[in-house]
């Protein structure tokens, strides 16, 4: 601990943002970061608790409480109130192989369980982990560092979105050769097309891949294992294989008229706006001048609401089938459980602004898409809904029907792909996610591990680093007859 009154001296000051009318006007990320003396005085708030539960990532309530990376937080948060950022990084990286990544997009599970936001204002832990990274690059410090031995074992990641990247990452330090193939045109996975650059731009990714490759692993693009590549090839060619290829089969809405034209998945609508940004083309889904429609108010639907403002947008409607939570915890919902409050995110904030109202209609959903004769959407018939006895029921006669354009379905995901689970022969639960032992992420198959969304379903990216990184010293143990990953 740097100052054992700090959290009780220094307010909570969080990076300078944009306003929204200047935000809108482009992609980028739209934060400035805090002076090197300003986020020194942030370290110094936190308190080094004797149970800090901001690095517990156990379970409580049902919900993840604090970072499931179980990164040393307490620890460089001090080394940062001091200025030592070469060992700031080197306890931030023990535990995080992508701090570049977590400190923008993760939700910072960590701030919601620090005991300073019990009584009062968390301390910047996201931001504080952004200052150390970026110290680290602009000092040299997160330069490649390629193994001195290799052990002649070679290894195949399917997917690289953040799981296999950790998985890659964290068996290639230990000195086995990783090839990792990503069937789309860039290596990423869901960093990459499935959240847009206002949260993470795409050179940032980019910059962490160069690095990767020159620390000794192999990426393949624009190969689709189990139909470009046959899954016996791939056993054939590698001593193991992860499979670590999402959950990317996205939940329908099976209504009347879902089959106008105008109706789109979240994931597509948010990859051809940032594969457009990267390609420099206007060959997009185009939200401009349209009535849109957002289905889903988690993480994915605010980025498609903030994606739409940038686009000009004439209106946007977001639903959710849920009641709008309260402002603070309920009884029932106490500190350290993940806070179940009411939030406005970056996206419902722009459009709030920009079109006077906040775009969430709350225990609603669609119950009809209309069309013109040609087969292009025009509106949509909405209906309230309640829960009762754990059933979703319409409530009768509260139905109303508003223009639509377009209608962008961010209803979350029911599990992996089917076709790579079957080319591998693995086997999947009832919910399509590739199965394994409790505590395992070795599959059915000899030689085949899961890690990531494909096992244990759509969660957050830093619960997907972990499954790399856990799956990687199951990995490594399977070969060496031990680890010290």
């Amino acid at each position: 601990m740097g100052d054992p009154f700090g959290f009780m001296e220094y307010e909570r000051k969080e990076p300078f943002c944009a306003s929204i009318k200047e935000r809108i006007k482009n992609y980028n990320e739209f934060h400035t970061p805090l002076s090197e003396k300003e986020q020194k005085l942030q370290g110094e708030r936190c308190m080094n608790c004797g149970v800090p539960f901001c690095q517990s990532g156990m379970m409580i309530g049902g919900m993840i409480s604090g970072c499931p990376l179980n990164n040393l937080i307490p620890e460089w948060n001090y080394l940062v109130s001091v200025g030592a950022w070469k060992q700031a990084y080197e306890r931030l990286k023990l535990t995080n192989n992508f701090p570049e990544f977590t400190s923008r997009v993760c939700p910072a599970l960590c701030e919601k369980a620090c005991t300073c936001g019990a009584n009062g204002q968390p301390v910047t832990v996201r931001s504080n982990e952004y200052s150390i990274i970026e110290q680290a690059y602009s000092e040299g410090l997160a330069r490649p560092q390629p193994p001195k031995v290799r052990t002649g074992k070679k290894i195949a990641v399917i997917g690289s979105g953040p799981s296999g990247l950790a998985a890659a990452d964290q068996l290639n330090k230990r000195g086995h050769s990783v090839t990792v193939y990503e069937r789309s045109d860039r290596v990423g996975g869901l960093l990459m097309y499935g959240i847009p650059n206002m949260k993470l731009e795409k050179h940032i990714i980019k910059r962490k891949i160069d690095i990767m490759k020159a620390e000794g692993i192999t990426f393949v693009t624009n190969i689709n294992v189990g139909k470009d590549i046959s899954a016996d090839d791939i056993l054939k060619q590698y001593d193991r294989v992860i499979l670590a290829c999402g959950a990317s089969n996205p939940r329908d809405i099976a209504v009347k008229g879902r089959d106008a034209k105008g109706i789109y998945f979240a994931v597509d609508f948010l990859k051809s706006t940032t594969k457009a940004l990267l390609d420099n083309t206007d060959d997009y889904i185009n939200a401009k001048d349209k009535n849109v429609i957002v289905i889903g108010g988690g993480d994915t639907g605010n980025d498609c609401v903030g994606t739409c403002v940038r686009h000009g947008a004439k209106s946007i409607i977001q639903l959710e089938m849920m009641p709008k939570l309260p402002e603070t915890r309920a009884e029932n919902n106490p500190w350290p459980e993940y806070p179940r409050i009411f939030k406005t995110d970056y996206g419902q904030e722009e459009a709030a602004e920009i079109y006077g109202n906040d775009p969430r209609v709350y225990q609603t959903t669609v119950k009809e898409f209309l069309a013109d004769e040609n087969g292009n959407l025009t509106g949509a018939v909405l209906v309230k809904v309640k829960f009762e006895g754990g059933k979703l029921l319409q409530i009768e006669n509260s139905e109303y029907t508003v223009n639509a354009d377009l209608v962008l379905i961010a209803a979350g995901f029911l599990g992996s792909e089917s076709y790579i689970s079957q080319a591998f022969d693995v086997q999947t639960d009832k919910r399509s996610n590739i199965s394994t032992e409790k505590n395992s992420h070795k599959t059915s198959i000899d030689k085949i591990y899961t890690a990531g969304d494909v096992h244990i379903g759509q969660s957050l990216v830093v619960r997907a680093i972990r499954e790399g990184r856990d799956c990687a010293k199951e990995v490594d143990f399977d070969l060496m007859g031990y680890t010290n990953l």
